[in-house]
Parts: C-alpha cells; sequence; structure tokens
C-alpha cells in the first residue's frame, strides 16, 4: 500500500497483517481523488473508520488542511499514527470512537467526510443518516461500500456512484 500521488507520492505504508481489516485499495484510493483532483486542497477532511489511516493520508499528501482520523479499534489509531509518522504528516487528530458516535457527538464541521465501515455491516448506513451534522454547507461525503447504494438521505443530494472491481463509491453532497 502507497501514496499515490502529492508531498507523499510513492511511501509505503504499514498494514495489518491477515484479512480482518480490508484497506481501500491503492486502485480505490487513486480513483477517488482523481475526481476530487484540485479541490481538497485547504480543506478539511475526516476519514472515518481509518483503518491504516491510507485515504486520510492520501488527502494530507494532496493538500488538505486538515485531517482527522477515527476509528473504534485502538489497533487501527496506533498503525495510522505509525503511518502518520513514518511519513511526516502534521495537521492531523486522532480519535478512537464508534462512527455514529463520533458523527453525532463532533462539533467540528468538515469540507469531506470518507466512510468505509467493514462491509458486513449496517454503520454505513446509519453514518449517512447523521453525516450531514457534521458536513460544512456544501460539503461532499463518500461511502464506500460493496453493494451499489441507492437510498435516499435527509440532508444530503446524491451527486455520483462509481464502482472499481469490488467496491462502490457514493458521493453525496450536504443539501
Amino acid at each position: 500500500m502507497r501514496i499515490v500521488s502529492g508531498l507523499y507520492k510513492g511511501r509505503v505504508l504499514c498494514e495489518f497483517k491477515g484479512k480482518d481489516v480490508r484497506p481501500t485499495s491503492d486502485m480505490v484510493r487513486e480513483s477517488l481523488f482523481n475526481i476530487l483532483q484540485g479541490k481538497i486542497a485547504g480543506k478539511t477532511f475526516l476519514d472515518l473508520f481509518c483503518g491504516t489511516g491510507a485515504v486520510g493520508i492520501e488527502a494530507l499528501s494532496r493538500g488538505a488542511n486538515k485531517v482527522t482520523f477515527n476509528d473504534l479499534s485502538k489497533d487501527s489509531i496506533a498503525l495510522t499514527k505509525k503511518n502518520l509518522e513514518k511519513v511526516g504528516a502534521e495537521n492531523y487528530a486522532l480519535s478512537l470512537s464508534d462512527g455514529v458516535g463520533f458523527l453525532s457527538s463532533t462539533s467540528e464541521q468538515f469540507d469531506y467526510v470518507f466512510i468505509d465501515p467493514p462491509y458486513s455491516s449496517d454503520l454505513g448506513k446509519k453514518c449517512l443518516q447523521v453525516v450531514a451534522g457534521a458536513l460544512n454547507q456544501g460539503g461532499v461525503a463518500i461511502y464506500e461500500s460493496e453493494k451499489p447504494f441507492d437510498q435516499d438521505v435527509d440532508g444530503l443530494i446524491l451527486t455520483d456512484r462509481r464502482k472499481y472491481g469490488r467496491a462502490h463509491l457514493t458521493f453525496f453532497v450536504k443539501k
């Protein structure tokens, strides 16, 4: 797993052994940030269910002003911190919390929220129900799932859908 572009381009990140954690692939991250090309610089970004931190580190690499990394797993937060230190990143925050709880209780507002829960859970759908409250006006929520997502979500407008292998990305803008 490597950083695709930007300040930390080519840096290799540490990963979990085994298959308990499914990081967003290099191809999906590259495609995601190609879609967001030129829109990340100077913005705030939340990597919810951060796992290894790869998506948020990619955002920092491409000029995000600040990235918050959140995960319920202490191991994920520890590995994310290790990866952030490995690339020499600054302007980040780490949060140990469940995704729904974080979104429901944070006073921060984000320009981008990347929601990538375990595929076998319903946490992504639950997070989508509350994410609008954590988005700046015009903010974007990106939901990665294994199956296409085509439900209406209060406070959000579905703007785009993409498929990359088994990963589906669904983009929403705050109303």
